[in-house]
């Protein structure tokens, strides 16, 4: 059994690796944060089909976690906690996304969507209504309603996406950006461009729900259910909610990334 580290000798032990690369203290805080693996396994099996095995979303989740420990920097300020948590719940969707899990006609859908909304929002520079996009896909309400929470399993989110780069050194990930707009890290928070305004707008423009669930769901590591209880929803307005939002999120951003190319 592992025994937790003090704070003092956990930061200790991170200032160290951080010098050294010592390969026997890598090892040491791979078998001290292995159990947060299999924690962030366990909240996305319960979104996943049952054809998802979690030993696989375990192995997934183990790549983010070296990532993690490679890539940190205990000077931010940043709890290693927290930024492993996003760094394996993206390694474990990056990983699903590769494998191409969802079938064809869902994907598809998704598309259908997704692409329906970027173009009302072009054209009426606002967010749009649930009416407003079950209207243009020849839809009722309760249709459109039906049809996001079949596509839900196509809106998980890495916060490590890469949603603007030119190069390895002047890259944007929406993490980063929800960060800054939520004051969750000023330390993210660098010099002002386009595109990043135009990211934090996105963010920030989400109806108040939606926004809270982005937040509660990626960064507090809630579950749909809990944030349900939270917000005084069901389960599946929550995830309702979840799917229009990242929806919103990527044909925003989609049309940002095409206009800057």
């Amino acid at each position: 059994m592992t025994v937790p580290l003090e704070q003092k000798e956990e930061n200790e032990l991170w200032r160290e690796y951080r010098r050294t690369k010592d390969w026997g203290i890598r090892e040491r805080l791979v078998t001290q944060y292995a159990p947060l693996v299999k924690y962030v396994a366990g909240k996305v099996a319960i979104a996943m089909p049952h054809n998802v095995e979690f030993d696989d979303l375990v192995g997934f989740g183990q790549f983010g976690l070296l990532d993690a420990i490679d890539k940190f920097d205990p000077n931010k300020g940043v709890k290693f906690k927290t930024y492993a948590v996003l760094r394996i719940r993206g390694a474990i969707i990056d990983e699903l996304r590769a494998i191409d899990w969802v079938p064809r006609s869902i994907r598809q859908k998704a598309r259908e969507i997704e692409n329906a909304i970027g173009t009302l929002e072009a054209r009426l520079g606002r967010i749009t209504t649930d009416r407003e996009v079950a209207k243009s896909l020849g839809m009722t309400e309760e249709e459109y309603g039906r049809n996001l929470m079949k596509i839900s399993c196509t809106t998980m989110l890495s916060l490590n996406d890469v949603w603007f780069s030119r190069d390895e050194n002047d890259q944007i990930s929406i993490g980063e950006s929800l960060e800054a707009t939520m004051n969750l890290n000023p330390d993210v928070i660098v010099e002002t461009t386009e595109v990043k305004r135009v990211i934090n707008e996105s963010l920030k423009e989400l109806p108040e729900k939606e926004k809270q669930i982005i937040v509660l769901y990626y960064y507090e590591d809630l579950t749909l259910k809990e944030i349900g209880r939270i917000l005084g929803v069901t389960e599946s307005r929550v995830s309702q909610l979840h799917t229009k939002a990242i929806l919103h999120l990527r044909s925003k951003l989609t049309h940002v990334r095409r206009g800057i190319m």
